[in-house]
């Protein structure tokens, strides 16, 4: 028996981002509304210290999930730190939802928090829509100050 589609694999598309691969809304969004699920392998954090890819979410002190699996659609929503999603754990799941409304056409994202972006953006800058509208008014500022 084929396996059931979820209604928000219908509302959601993969397409291109910013940061490469990105999470777009297809339809509309309520603010608190299911997103997607984090989901893949549990693993202890120790077995996760030796696996080498960027798709891991921990969970706990304890144990992270491997979300490398492409049917893992969560696995492309991408950082920002003015993010439209949030992230929710509960009884060993990971829940992104709606932080406000999300429009049709809407990259989803979330804030990847702290040590994430201390120890892979930081280094490399960060490419979301807020830094990104911040760094060309930062630029536009510049300007304006060499032109007087």
């Amino acid at each position: 028996m084929p396996r059931k589609r979820s209604r928000t694999a219908d509302q959601v598309r993969i397409g291109r981002s910013n940061s490469g691969l990105g999470l777009f809304a297809t339809a509309p969004f309520k603010k608190g509304e299911f997103v997607a699920q984090y989901w893949g392998r549990k693993v202890s954090d120790e077995e996760a210290d030796r696996i080498d890819n960027k798709y891991l979410f921990e969970l706990n002190d304890r144990w992270t999930i491997d979300g490398s699996n492409r049917r893992n659609i969560a696995r492309y929503i991408n950082h920002s730190c003015r993010p439209n999603g949030k992230i929710d754990i509960s009884g060993g799941k990971i829940i992104i939802r709606a932080k406000r409304k999300i429009q049709a056409g809407e990259e989803i994202t979330y804030n990847y928090g702290r040590n994430y972006f201390t120890a892979f953006i930081k280094p490399v800058g960060c490419r979301c829509a807020a830094c990104k509208q911040a760094k060309k008014s930062a630029r536009a500022q510049r300007t304006r100050s060499k032109k007087r």
